[in-house]
Order: C-alpha cells, then sequence, then structure tokens
C-alpha cells in the first residue's frame, strides 16, 4: 500500500476528482465559474467542471451539482468581459458552443490563467495547452459556422415559409442567424437544427423599415414534417428543386469529375440536405440535352 501511495500514478489527491456539474447553458456555466470563486475550489487540481448531460457517474467522484443562477452569471461575465475584452469572450463563447465533453474545465482554466495574470495577453500564449485546445476548438467551430452559411438550403413551404433543416457538428444556430438575418429581411424563414431540436425564426411581418425583426426561437417541431419536408412543399418549390437539379446534372463535365476534391470542398456529411444531391438519376428532367 505505501508503494502505490508513493507511485507518481496513483496520487492520493487524484483519486477523488473534485467535478462541479452545470446546467448545460452558458449561464449555467457561469454560474458554476461563480461557485467555485466563491468556494475558494480554483486552485483544486482535480477540479473539472461539466455539464449535466454529459457527466458519467463515478464512485470516487466529488460532485456538486449548481444551479443556474442569473445574478451569478451577470456578476462573471461582466468581469470577463473587463478581463478578456470583446475578442477574448468571443473565443470563451465560440469555445462553449463547439459542446466538447471537456470544454467546460478548459474554459474555466483559461478564465483562471487570465485572472491570475491580468496584464498578459493570454490567448496568445499558445504554450499553454488549455489556451492551445481553445484556440483549435474556436478555429474547428468557425469552419463550421462558415460552412453552415454557405450549405443552408432553404425550401418553400405552403405556408410561404422559407425553411432549412441543418444538423451541425457544433451548436452553431446562435452565430448564424444574424447573417440570414440581415439578408433575407423581405421574408418569413426558419432554419432548425434537427440534432439539437430547436430552431431560428424569423418573421418579417414584425420589421420596420429601418430594422429587421428580432430572431425567435423554435422547438418542438413535427416530426413527420422534418422527415419528409416534401410533404409540405408548395407547387414554387416543387418547380425549383426540379430545375436546379437539372441544373446541377447539366453543367457537370464528366471528365473533369474529381469526387476527391469535390468531397474536401463539400463534405458528404453536408449532402443530407442539399437538395441537388437527392437526385433520382434516371429522373427525366435530369437527361442531358446536349
Amino acid at each position: 500500500m505505501s508503494q502505490l501511495m508513493q507511485s507518481h500514478d496513483y496520487i492520493v489527491g487524484h483519486l477523488t476528482p473534485s467535478i462541479v456539474l452545470y446546467e448545460p447553458s452558458f449561464e449555467g456555466w457561469l454560474s458554476a465559474v461563480f461557485y467555485v470563486y466563491t468556494n475558494k475550489l480554483q486552485d483544486d487540481k482535480s477540479l473539472q467542471l461539466i455539464a449535466h448531460d454529459c457527466y458519467i457517474p463515478s464512485l470516487i467522484a466529488q460532485v456538486t451539482s449548481v444551479a443556474m443562477d442569473a445574478d451569478n452569471a451577470e456578476r462573471v461575465l461582466t468581469k470577463l468581459h473587463k478581463l478578456l475584452g470583446r475578442s477574448g469572450m468571443r473565443n470563451i463563447l465560440w469555445g462553449f458552443l463547439s459542446e466538447k465533453a471537456h470544454i467546460g474545465t478548459t474554459l474555466f482554466q483559461v478564465i483562471k490563467y487570465a485572472i491570475d495574470y491580468p496584464s498578459r495577453h493570454i490567448m496568445q500564449d499558445l504554450g499553454n495547452l488549455n489556451v492551445l485546445d481553445l484556440v483549435q476548438t474556436v478555429k474547428s467551430v468557425g469552419r463550421e459556422k462558415h460552412r453552415m452559411e454557405a450549405f443552408v438550403r432553404f425550401e418553400h413551404t405552403t405556408d410561404d415559409i422559407y425553411f432549412a433543416r441543418v444538423e451541425p457538428d457544433f451548436n452553431v444556430l446562435p452565430l448564424i442567424g444574424e447573417h440570414f438575418r440581415q439578408r433575407y429581411q423581405d421574408q418569413h424563414w426558419a432554419i432548425y437544427d434537427v440534432a439539437r431540436g430547436y430552431g431560428l425564426y424569423y418573421d418579417k411581418s414584425k420589421s420596420t423599415p429601418s430594422r429587421p425583426a428580432d430572431l425567435q426561437t423554435i422547438t418542438d417541431l413535427d416530426g413527420a414534417v422534418l422527415r419528409n419536408p416534401a410533404s409540405i412543399h408548395s407547387k414554387d418549390e416543387q418547380r425549383y428543386q426540379k430545375f436546379w437539379q437539372g441544373y446541377f446534372t447539366n453543367v457537370n463535365i464528366k471528365e473533369r469529375k474529381n469526387p476527391r476534391l469535390h468531397k474536401q470542398y463539400l463534405p458528404q456529411r453536408y449532402w443530407k440536405y442539399l437538395s441537388e444531391k437527392q437526385v433520382l438519376p434516371n429522373a427525366e428532367h435530369l437527361q442531358k440535352r446536349r
């Protein structure tokens, strides 16, 4: 037993990690940060901040569940804004939206670093493994945001709403909403994240000549519609998809096909909701006319 206690792999303190569980929201994580500093747990080397829906029960961990507190979250947010500035807070928020299992702990270690060394530009210190992890995560989230803005396909419904389904790797819906809000102010539209069960809705009737309408959050859409959106396609949409699929097929030059390069620029995981990828090879309207 004495040999076990002396082993670097079995330090007694590391056998009982301290875990703080937070509600799976940014405000929930901020509340957990407040709890940690209020209870002076920030220097605990075994400390982990984990979202409730990512936690796997453990026999040996010391677990504390922290409820979301709007006032405490606001106090932490104000402090972080002053400490990190706009760019640093963008990294924190984008990192959180990655939903990685360990991200709560990584973000905490980054802000602890900032609090301990307020005069340093910590986001530039890639020698710190937590900062490096965050910066790499933010780059991945940024790529997913860019691709979603490019690959969203709206489908016109019988309710005169342009509806799109997406399944991004990260929770980027809060990041792409403003992009579409500014560009499609004269349409009713909705983007729904099928994997996460929520979406954004823009109601043009609530806009003014000087200001676009605010985005609304929607949840619990009809599962049958999500599985088969063609059931609510307008007649115009049916025609548009036919034309678009025909165009997509006819502009293709067989001799210049490069599937590997095509998948590099348009990864196959996005094809599921691209209308041009849902074609039937023998459909009459797709036959080349030249």
